[in-house]
């Protein structure tokens, strides 16, 4: 039986942050508000809130030792408006950014 080898369309990548950074999948805006009204493209803001998908293993304090992170894979935040660097792989859009960027954690 021969080995199955992956495809081009089938490997997906995988993002590791390092350090005190963290990966989030950027949650897109309503495009309609509330009275019904379509927002065109160029009018829309940068979004501010996202979805964790993976989670740095913290930065290095001056003693050398590990400061764990308070955000956790899953968590939903809220992030300031031009911080991190946009990356696009495999069609998704993903924003990466420091800890230090994450205004809080939303709740529901």
């Amino acid at each position: 039986m021969a080995a199955k080898t992956a495809t081009k369309t089938e490997t997906k990548s995988k993002l590791i942050p390092l350090a005190d950074r963290v990966v989030i999948v950027p949650l897109k805006q309503e495009e309609i508000t509330a009275s019904g009204l379509v927002i065109p493209d160029t009018a829309k803001e940068k979004p501010q809130q996202g979805e964790v998908v993976a989670v740095g293993p913290g930065r290095l304090d001056e003693n050398g030792k590990r400061v764990p992170m308070d955000i956790a894979v899953g968590d939903r935040i809220l992030y300031a408006k031009y911080t991190g660097t946009d990356v696009k792989i495999d069609g998704q859009d993903y924003i990466v950014l420091n800890e230090k960027d994450i205004l809080c954690k939303v709740e529901y």
